[in-house]
């Protein structure tokens, strides 16, 4: 027996608004939008609306932006619009309070094969710890972080080449197909779940900072190139380098890995005309792109034609 959903949905940016789309273009009954309050952005600080906020708003939905979750007007806001199912993609971690509305339960679509990559930066730690799949999983919220009750997921593979930009597009699509089979089988009243295990050795996909996306030269050449690759194109992985009497703060958006036996130390860097190597163990990795403080970023040749390195110029 079919019964009718009434679905406030939650998000704030790009990863969510596929999914939102894919309820709003299936008619699905959409009562409010929840997302982050417009902030400020930009070289002129003006405030800037959440991707979802510009989708709701040109589909006629209503929107809330609460500062705080917990606040009293918010959970009477909900509570006045009566949904019976709440969807949540890429938002913040809800207070019980807020996810134990719902008659048919609140739940998350997370960007990962769950139990693993629980945290902040999924997408990213997949493509940063060398895996060759992953994968989309709605479940259930319950009180700590991703660790309620599976509904579905579905895999996808992870290609040498890929990025963490090119792997968050596809999980996108994945992810909203995924969203509409669960609100389907919500409708349906056909839900079955599966507890996760904790018995597993579970990866984690903490919150990435400046630390964690600091490249380490003495690594691993496939250890770096996955790096690279997993904070492109945001935040993307970043590298002190010394030239000359300057020690400056270089970004590295894209390398080609080439193996051989060299005795160059980590670090090193050879530069002609149109290339740029940087030596690393059993081998060397050609930089692509990469961005100079103050500077757009730029393919190196561009950037050949208009920078002077030192001769003795190297990676720290």
């Amino acid at each position: 027996m079919s019964r009718s959903l009434r679905i406030l949905f939650m998000g704030t940016p790009d990863f969510a608004v596929s999914s939102l789309q894919s309820l709003y273009t299936n008619n699905y009954d959409i009562v409010a939008v929840v997302t982050a309050p417009d902030r400020p952005a930009g070289r002129g600080q003006k405030l800037k609306e959440s991707p979802v906020k510009v989708y709701a708003k040109r589909k006629g939905l209503t929107v809330l932006q609460p500062e705080r979750l917990k606040n009293e007007r918010f959970i009477l806001a909900i509570k006045a619009l009566d949904p019976n199912v709440q969807v949540v993609v890429a938002f913040r971690m809800l207070p019980q309070m807020v996810w134990n509305i719902p008659e048919y339960g609140t739940f998350n679509l997370h960007a990962s094969l769950l139990p693993d990559y629980r945290g902040a930066a999924p997408i990213n730690w997949a493509i940063i710890n060398g895996e060759t799949k992953t994968g989309v999983t709605t479940f259930f919220i319950d009180e700590k972080i991703d660790t309620g009750e599976i509904i579905f997921q579905k895999e996808t593979e992870i290609s040498s080449e890929d990025t963490a930009g090119s792997l968050h597009d596809k999980l996108m699509v994945l992810g909203s197909d995924l969203v509409l089979k669960t609100i389907r089988h919500i409708e349906t009243n056909e839900i079955q779940t599966t507890k996760q295990s904790d018995k597993l050795a579970i990866n984690p996909a903490p919150k990435l900072n400046r630390d964690n996306c600091k490249i380490d030269w003495n690594d691993t050449i496939v250890d770096i190139y996955n790096k690279i690759r997993g904070l492109s194109p945001y935040p993307v992985a970043w590298s002190e380098m010394q030239n000359g009497q300057e020690r400056i703060s270089v970004k590295i958006y894209s390398a080609i890995m080439h193996l051989e036996t060299h005795d160059e130390s980590p670090g090193t860097l050879k530069i002609s005309k149109n290339e740029m190597l940087v030596a690393v163990k059993k081998g060397y990795l050609k930089l692509l792109e990469i961005q100079l403080p103050g500077k757009r970023r730029m393919d190196i040749k561009s950037l050949l034609n208009g920078f002077s390195f030192h001769k003795d110029v190297k990676m720290l």
